[in-house]
């Protein structure tokens, strides 16, 4: 049966790490909701998926960072980008103020785990 709730509901009270919530998991698609405050990829990490992922910052703000070429893109609330599989990229980093909340929908994954490779500023 369809359920219905709010993106903004049941927000975590606590952010030592970074929430993953899983908002609609069908074969090859995967929607999920990330919330992050403060959270940045480790220095020199960098995530090369086999699928590929949309984002979109519905609150916040987040600098990601890719590595060839070379950039960083600051996403602000409204903000979304395209990361094709295999475009190796990082988090740079997420709003201090606040929680930064995602929209993040991944298309051609496997079930692969949550990247649990984030740390806290």
């Amino acid at each position: 049966m369809p359920k219905q709730t709010n993106i903004f509901a049941h927000l975590p009270v606590s952010l030592d790490e970074e929430s993953f919530t899983d908002l609609l998991h069908v074969p090859g698609l995967r929607i999920e909701r990330i919330v992050s405050q403060g959270h940045a990829s480790p220095p020199d990490f960098w995530y090369d998926q086999g699928w590929d992922e949309w984002v979109l910052v519905l609150q916040g703000e987040a600098t990601l960072e890719f590595d060839d070429p070379p950039k960083q893109v600051v996403l602000r609330v409204g903000d979304y980008y395209w990361l094709p599989a295999g475009l190796r990229h990082r988090v740079a980093s997420t709003d201090t103020n606040g929680p930064t909340i995602w929209l993040a929908v991944h298309r051609g994954e496997n079930d692969p785990p949550h990247d649990d490779f984030t740390n806290k500023n």
